[in-house]
């Protein structure tokens, strides 16, 4: 047993080179400006060893200079900002330009629907269960099958030949249906068009 503790000797904490590493903590980087000589013969035992003296300076430099405190998680260590400002791949994405809704939008202080009022259910007082808001047997349509109807009779003169009062609400849906997909049309037109630009 004492043999093999004899063997295993304990490597020394500092890291003594001609020319001093320079480090960026923030990054946890440690640079080595000495030329890196290796033994050939042994190639991984001489690689292990430049990569054990960089991590060893690095966390000398690390325990000296950060602060460390003390948490319910364990001891923490904090880097301070990092001073190398490493290459991106790609650029800095650009913002996108706001939609015409979302211009809109700002213009009136209209806020986006919460998670509630984008289900389409909710509860009806009047039969006691749940409805959907729209759809099939939607609340949007309870009126659209009632026996008896109120008609406005300046709506009556006014009325397209071939057309009753049952058939209303269904028409305007369909109507808002069509003006809705229009305008969707014409917003991707002028977004297109912008973009070329």
């Amino acid at each position: 047993m004492e043999g093999v503790e004899s063997t295993k000797q304990k490597l020394v904490v500092a890291v003594d080179k001609p020319t001093p590493y320079t480090f960026d903590l923030g990054n946890l980087m440690a640079e080595d400006p000495n030329p890196v000589t290796l033994d050939h013969g042994s190639l991984e035992q001489s690689l292990a060893e430049v990569a054990r003296d960089g991590a060893q300076s690095l966390i000398n430099q690390l325990l000296t200079t950060c602060a460390l405190s003390s948490t319910k998680d364990g001891v923490l260590l904090s880097l301070p900002e990092p001073s190398t400002r490493l290459p991106r791949e790609k650029p800095v994405p650009q913002p996108k330009p706001p939609t015409k809704w979302e211009r809109f939008a700002a213009k009136k202080g209209i806020k986006p629907k919460t998670r509630e009022q984008r289900r389409n259910i909710t509860f009806n007082e009047e039969t006691n269960e749940y409805q959907r808001k729209w759809g099939y047997g939607g609340l949007n349509k309870k009126d659209q099958d009632a026996p008896i109807v109120e008609v406005d009779m300046k709506a009556e003169r006014e009325r397209k030949e071939g057309t009753s009062i049952r058939g209303d609400d269904r028409r305007e849906r369909k109507e808002n249906l069509r003006r809705n997909e229009r305008q969707m049309r014409k917003n991707a037109k002028e977004a297109m068009a912008k973009g070329r630009k």
